[in-house]
């Protein structure tokens, strides 16, 4: 059986010319559907679970990033191994380099075809390597070892060039009617969740509102202190007072002060295996 893919390009002409690029030095790759969103790309990668996705890391709406995040989460692995990930980039030294460094799968743009020859050979290597009908235990380490590949993408893919801000110590934020700023210390802060165009800022007895991206936010907190659960979530690692895994599996955290439960995405629930 032929091997196929995806490409999540909002950009029609460069979609067209990775495809035929694709054709000329992959002919045995089937290309099953093309996407102009990050959104698109979700629905048709879930309907049509192919072996290999092609991300635009910025697409209107939903964006490469996030859409792999939302596919890590919920792709069918009892159907379909996880598949591999290639991030199309415009190119950025910075992005690149952190690729190479670990070895991560990336097209530039505008095409390049030595570089996408070279991605090809190693996609192309992985899915030869993979098993008809591995055992229970090998397809759990294949999948831990797809979703550890898939952390490194998103962390490479999400870097930015400047160098790491300072820690937050207060953070501006409205209360819920908006009609007041107050100055939150960071300390009181239990998690941090997307919503929307806004930033969800939790704390014991209270909720704020700021603007800022998660993925803008995290390189201003502390690492240790915060720990990224979701792809929409961050949480303050000292306040997890447990972690409960649901009849399907999925793992939630309850949190010191608050009621509600906080989900965990497949690519994080490796923080809370020794629990």
């Amino acid at each position: 059986m032929n091997p196929t893919a995806l490409i999540a390009e909002d950009e029609p002409l460069l979609a067209q010319a990775l495809k035929a690029e694709l054709a000329a030095v992959w002919p045995e790759l089937q290309i099953v559907a093309t996407a102009g969103d990050g959104r698109s790309a979700v629905r048709e990668a879930l309907r049509l679970l192919p072996q290999v996705l092609f991300f635009d890391i910025r697409m209107p709406g939903l964006d490469g990033l996030g859409a792999a995040a939302e596919l890590a989460d919920c792709w069918p692995t009892d159907e379909a191994p996880m598949p591999q990930l290639v991030f199309v980039t415009a190119y950025d030294e910075y992005a690149t380099r952190a690729f190479d460094a670990q070895a991560i799968d990336y097209v530039l743009k505008p095409l390049q075809p030595e570089r996408l020859r070279k991605t090809v050979s190693r996609l192309q290597q992985a899915l030869s390597a993979r098993q008809p009908e591995p055992t229970p235990a090998l397809a759990d380490a294949a999948l831990e070892q797809t979703l550890a590949q898939w952390r490194q993408v998103l962390t490479a893919a999400g870097a930015g060039t400047a160098a790491a801000p300072a820690p937050l110590r207060m953070i501006a934020a409205s209360d819920a009617g908006g009609s007041t700023v107050r100055m939150v210390p960071i300390d009181e802060v239990l998690y941090f969740e997307a919503a929307d165009k806004y930033l969800r800022v939790l704390t014991a007895t209270h909720e704020y509102l700021i603007r800022t991206p998660l993925k803008q936010l995290l390189p201003q907190l502390d690492a240790d202190t915060f720990w990224q659960v979701h792809r929409a979530v961050v949480v303050r690692s000292a306040a997890i007072e447990s972690v409960h895994r649901d009849e399907a599996g999925k793992l939630h955290l309850m949190l010191r002060g608050r009621a509600e439960k906080i989900p965990v995405s497949r690519l994080y629930a490796h923080l809370f295996r020794a629990m």
